[in-house]
């Protein structure tokens, strides 16, 4: 037998979502207005409904789904492309928003979005057949970036995470250098920016750019020098 699990994720109106995937290149398959309002979008093998709720509070969604790829670089660099064109930034935070590329420690290579529906989507791709969570390393500072990144994506604790990475940083006996600096300030700067924290937001994202890195040290902490580009380069709200 052959099965396929669709999900069925609520908004509150289904313009500004189907809007949302078209832009990250799906194809807007169905659609009605009555009985209720209703829609489907599809890319390649992804396949996603919607239903409007006129009293749903897309700010207080729990909704979620995971979707799993063999390219999930591939998909990232599209779907940014895309929200770039249409929306003439990459939004980082409040809705919709993208986050970042990252490697979890739980052997998956993954990113989270969240729509206009405030519906939170998962993109992954294994990267290990374990998908086990690993112990959290025993370095001082690859410790804290392990808890603050769990916080503040898996936990969606941002200001947990702030903590974490504040008191690491602050510590006078111990600095962090290179790659794990940068990752450990590029998460800060976007916790920041997810309460709204401008002011430390702005200063943190000037101290990441002014880290020196090797040629081997960029390779390390590719996925956090994107990030560092979409947070600086926001554009219009």
């Amino acid at each position: 037998m052959g099965e396929k699990t669709i999900p069925i994720l609520p908004c509150r109106t289904l313009r500004p979502v189907l809007d949302f995937y078209v832009a990250l290149g799906f194809e807007v398959t169905f659609q009605q207005r009555s009985p209720n309002p209703y829609a489907v979008v599809e890319r390649g093998g992804i396949e996603l409904q919607f239903f409007g709720l006129k009293q749903y509070e897309p700010t207080e969604s729990v909704s979620t789904c995971y979707v799993l790829t063999d390219d999930v670089d591939g998909l990232y660099a599209a779907f940014r492309a895309g929200l770039k064109e249409a929306y003439g930034r990459i939004p980082t935070r409040g809705l919709p928003r993208i986050g970042p590329l990252k490697d979890m420690s739980y052997g998956v290579r993954q990113f989270l979005m969240t729509d206009p529906g405030g519906n939170c989507i998962r993109v992954g791709q294994p990267t290990s057949e374990d998908q086990h969570h690993r112990p959290a390393p025993r370095e001082t500072f690859a410790r804290a970036l392990h808890n603050a990144s769990l916080l503040a994506d898996s936990k969606d604790d941002p200001a947990a995470a702030a903590k974490v990475v504040d008191r690491v940083l602050g510590l006078e006996d111990e600095r962090p250098a290179g790659a794990l600096l940068l990752r450990l300030l590029v998460l800060r700067a976007d916790v920041a920016a997810r309460l709204g924290d401008e002011e430390t937001a702005t200063s943190v994202l000037t101290r990441a750019a002014g880290v020196r890195l090797t040629a081997a040290e960029r390779v390390e902490a590719r996925d956090a020098l994107v990030r560092l580009e979409d947070l600086r380069n926001p554009g219009p709200a």
